[in-house]
């Protein structure tokens, strides 16, 4: 068994809020002087910088997941995650015929880069990506369900695109079993401010724009860094974590 330090919730330059330093090898150079095994590239309803960042991790040992921070119709962030490149760019796919197609506003929200593995400029994306899709919550669970991906709703506690501050509950129609909670709340206290949440495994991430915001704040004890054994990982520190009136999540697979 394999424990990593997992950040399950980085952006790069491809997102408009994210600083200049959040370049593929500045990424993984903090990583490393971290200690970070584990790391997810979950740009705003993108994915063109997974490859660059996975290129630059080459013979550090860190796993880069292909991920995405999709917007749903109703204003909520979710990390969607991936094994595959190929599974991130299908959802690409979805997300373009579902994106506004607005164009982006430098001035107010911030460049929109795609860069190689060295974090040198390849193009501007000119669209706007930090907006909302078209893509309802549970419309966005099947996608991701349906590609062999993991839907974790973001920063749940969050005012801004959280889903608590948002809908006011976790939804039952959809099989959402793992959480995000934000580094700004003890997860021990997560549960005391928002009850809603109770029971639910959590996750505990970064939201990094920046490179001090890659925390790798959870530690996951697994076989190998696939989707599947990261899942499982996360439901059994759910289950130490809340013996006490548990909920009865969905499964997913």
């Amino acid at each position: 068994m394999l424990t990593l330090r997992a950040e399950l919730h980085v952006h790069t330059v491809l997102s408009p809020c994210a600083d200049v330093e959040m370049i593929p090898p500045l990424i993984i150079e903090k990583a490393v002087s971290d200690g970070i095994n584990l790391l997810a590239i979950t740009d705003h309803n993108a994915t063109g910088n997974i490859a660059a960042v996975r290129a630059a991790a080459q013979g550090t040992g860190i796993t880069v997941l292909a991920g995405m921070e999709l917007q749903t119709a109703e204003e909520i962030h979710v990390i969607c995650l991936f094994d595959e490149l190929e599974q991130a760019f299908a959802l690409q796919k979805v997300v373009d015929q579902n994106l506004p197609p607005l164009p982006n506003n430098i001035d107010f929200f911030g460049e929109q880069f795609v860069v190689d593995e060295t974090g040198d400029f390849l193009r501007r994306e000119e669209r706007l990506l930090l907006t909302s899709t078209a893509l309802s919550l549970s419309e966005a669970w099947e996608v991701v369900t349906q590609l062999g991906g993991l839907l974790i709703p973001a920063h749940v506690n969050r005012k801004a695109y959280g889903l608590i501050p948002t809908l006011g509950f976790v939804p039952t129609d959809i099989p959402v079993d793992i959480l995000e909670i934000s580094s700004h709340i003890r997860p021990e206290q997560a549960p005391v401010t928002f009850p809603q949440i109770k029971g639910y495994p959590l996750i505990q991430s970064g939201d990094a724009h920046f490179l001090e915001d890659i925390l790798a704040l959870n530690s996951l004890t697994l076989e190998k860094p696939t989707i599947s054994e990261i899942r499982k990982a996360i439901l059994r520190i759910g289950d130490r974590m809340h013996s006490i009136l548990p909920h009865t999540p969905g499964q997913t697979g």
